[in-house]
């Protein structure tokens, strides 16, 4: 098994995710989760980040995907436009 920093992004990814289903938080910060992945594991991560919002945790992201904004329930633009 490889140290976490020797893992491709996607795969870091995943292991953050699979923490987090493990601690079942009451907040989860994500920073552009979706970034390193396929469309495939895009989906997954969206399906788990939206799973934590229904059992109550407060999810917050950061992205620039238009798929993760089409998911969420309140969205908060900042920057120039």
């Amino acid at each position: 098994m490889n140290p976490t920093y020797q893992l491709s992004g996607g795969e870091q990814q995943r292991v953050a995710l699979a923490r987090l289903m493990l601690k079942s938080p009451s907040l989860v910060l994500a920073d552009e989760p979706t970034g390193s992945l396929d469309a495939l594991n895009e989906e997954m991560v969206l399906k788990h980040l939206r799973s934590f919002a229904k059992q109550g945790s407060m999810v917050v992201v950061a992205s620039h995907s238009n798929s993760v904004l089409e998911c969420c329930d309140q969205v908060l633009e900042v920057g120039l436009h």
